[in-house]
């Protein structure tokens, strides 16, 4: 019971603050210090640059040649696909309302791995656990916005009268501001090249404003009238994020012989909350922002029990 209260109290640790600046997002709202015009250019600016710079910044500096893992990558790359195409196959059957149902996809499969996951990770091993979680990074991060425009797109167009349109797919993902950090940024980590110190300064103020706006922009969005109308969506996305996946996907990693750190990077992954870039996505490409943002303050709550229960499971089965 102390193993489990202690893997609780370090998971809180995390997860309260994001939950925190939700929350303060919610009360300036209410004592309307923030309104709609704030929230859609908060987003704005969080869609267009802060969150791209922050991506620039993770991929570049991540030493490509010194943590590359083909075994792990290649896991994780066809468990993200495999995951997300089974999501929408199977969210497709139930949920009618397109914007809903682009809202759903995201939710379920796009984890806040670069936030949540990251620190887990330096928390768990410290700078080296920090250098492997970075490789998973640099190849999550364009999948899971290429995806996300995907599925944004095609619900979008589902909705609309207009077809779907392949090229108009590919059109919105190579604008997309996201890939294009991507793109500029793997020459980067691949090379070992380096910003200017004033670029790299400049840098770390706009991607440092990425988290709190995003937060405040999702607290500022919340209707709870909204929540309790979308509970059971909401409910079945946050139970596919946090419990679903990572009882598949772990197992079967370590099944396939992944061990020790790999395995609980994984289980990181697979089971952090809903990243707070996909309501920014949302309300950018017109899916349903508010249930995204319902999906996202679930899973962020959700995720202090079930991590750290899973945290605890590992430490008992020996792999942490």
């Amino acid at each position: 019971m102390e193993l489990y209260l202690q893997s609780l109290q370090f998971t809180a640790g995390i997860v309260t603050p994001i939950f925190v600046i939700v929350l303060l997002g919610f009360l300036l709202r209410r004592q309307r210090l923030i309104d709609d015009a704030f929230i859609n250019t908060s987003s704005r600016l969080v869609f267009m640059v802060a969150l791209p710079t922050l991506v620039f910044m993770s991929i570049a500096r991540t030493d490509f040649q010194a943590v590359f893992n083909p075994a792990l990558l290649g896991f994780v790359f066809l468990a993200t696909l495999l995951s997300f195409v089974a999501i929408w196959w199977l969210a497709a059957r139930r949920i009618t309302v397109a914007a809903d149902l682009g809202a759903f996809v995201q939710g379920a499969f796009r984890s806040n791995f670069g936030i949540i996951g990251m620190a887990l990770s330096y928390n768990l091993f410290g700078n080296s656990g920090l250098s492997q979680a970075a490789m998973i990074l640099a190849l999550v991060i364009p999948m899971y916005n290429v995806l996300s425009v995907v599925v944004l797109t095609v619900t979008a167009n589902h909705g609309s009268a207009g077809p779907v349109s392949l090229s108009g797919i590919l059109r919105a993902i190579a604008l997309n501001p996201l890939i294009i950090a991507v793109a500029l940024a793997l020459p980067f980590s691949y090379f070992g090249l380096h910003l200017p110190a004033v670029l790299d300064t400049t840098g770390k103020y706009f991607a440092n404003l990425t988290l709190p706006l995003a937060l405040l922009a999702i607290g500022g969005a919340l209707d709870l009238k909204s929540l309790r109308n979308s509970s059971l969506t909401a409910f079945w996305a946050t139970l596919t994020k946090l419990l679903i996946l990572p009882l598949l996907m772990v197992p079967i990693a370590a099944a396939l012989g992944f061990s020790g750190t790999e395995l609980v990077l994984l289980f990181v992954l697979f089971s952090s909350p809903t990243a707070a870039a996909a309501f920014v996505m949302a309300r950018a490409m017109g899916a349903n922002a508010q249930l995204t943002a319902n999906i996202i303050l679930t899973t962020t709550l959700g995720s202090i029990v079930t991590v750290s229960a899973g945290v605890f499971g590992l430490r008992l089965a020996g792999v942490i």
